[in-house]
């Protein structure tokens, strides 16, 4: 199937005449993104509220982290997901006017930046944590803290603007123009390829220094894995769309090739998948952010859900990871 294909053409045409492409993964693909926000952003939205209970009572810097990066995962399912997937692609079909698509594009890039970005922070500050805790201790409190996380979002946004101009892969011009390849590559390196070799790099060093530590060090073995496991993820997710995107590019376009578009739709939904995770990890890891999970849902008097502990003190098992016993967070 292809473009030359006179049935698939004219499935393709609008009612003004104009190139459109069919959503290839078909109903299957509302169906998923439908589930993923249906789930993702209430259990999201009841993340945030657990973490910012536990930044304002603990006044530690991890949470206040771990809070920018929930805030941005919802920000990417309204932008993404919502305006994105479901009401421009399905509900719309694509027929909305142009400087709409358009402002929503830098949006969706600039949720997409700072969701990835909040992780490449927290990623930083739990190898200063492990690898340089006496400095850690003077230059990570939560002061600090919100200010990074207030510049963080104003970058993403700036960093979102350029793509004002970015035509999605269903509606480009093939060859590609130089704009749209600038684009493409420039969206690659912010949302993958630099934040996966930071990763890399950081998460090696974390290694190698917990490697040489002796003794009760060693117990840090299962947060220091959570840690792994976040960036893991994110690399294994987004690498199918960043990696289809670069063939997409050089190629074949979508309009050329039922498969390449197809792959593309594979590609977004993986790599959307990575914003609704962190809830269910996060109540995996730790007993303190499971017991203010409970509290919050006991205050919303809902059945059924056991009385968190009041009294004694909260578990440490969401401390910020990796930070060495007796560091000051």
């Amino acid at each position: 199937m292809n473009v030359t294909d006179p049935t698939w053409a004219r499935n393709t045409k609008d009612p003004h005449g104009e190139e459109r492409s069919p959503c290839v993964a078909g109903v299957g693909a509302i169906i998923y993104y439908c589930i993923l926000l249906g789930v993702g952003l209430p259990v999201n939205i009841l993340t945030a509220i657990a973490l910012s209970r536990l930044a304002a009572r603990t006044q530690k810097s991890s949470y206040w982290y771990l809070l920018a990066l929930t805030a941005s995962d919802i920000l990417t399912q309204i932008f993404v997901v919502f305006a994105g997937f479901i009401l421009q692609s399905a509900i719309l079909d694509r027929q909305v006017p142009g400087a709409f698509a358009h402002t929503i594009n830098v949006l969706q890039f600039a949720a997409n930046h700072a969701s990835i970005w909040m992780t490449v922070l927290l990623t930083v500050d739990r190898y200063v944590a492990i690898c340089h805790p006496l400095q850690y201790r003077a230059v990570s409190y939560p002061e600090r803290t919100q200010k990074i996380i207030g510049v963080m979002f104003a970058v993403s946004l700036a960093t979102g603007i350029p793509f004002y101009w970015w035509l999605d892969a269903w509606h480009d011009v093939y060859p590609p123009t130089t704009m749209d390849k600038i684009l493409k590559w420039l969206h690659c390196f912010i949302i993958y390829f630099i934040p996966s070799g930071i990763f890399l790099v950081t998460n090696s060093v974390i290694i190698c220094k917990l490697k040489r530590s002796g003794g009760p060090n060693r117990r840090l073995s299962k947060t220091t894995a959570i840690l792994l496991a976040i960036t893991t993820v994110f690399i294994i997710l987004w690498a199918p769309r960043t990696f289809v995107m670069i063939y997409h590019l050089y190629m074949i376009s979508a309009k050329q090739d039922w498969r390449v578009h197809l792959a593309l739709d594979v590609a977004n939904m993986v790599a959307m998948l990575n914003t609704s995770l962190n809830f269910f990890l996060y109540c995996f890891v730790s007993k303190t952010f499971q017991l203010t999970v409970q509290e919050v849902l006991v205050s919303w008097r809902l059945p059924c859900t056991p009385s968190p502990r009041k009294n004694g003190p909260l578990d440490s098992s969401l401390k910020p990871i990796g930070v060495l016993d007796g560091t000051s967070v």
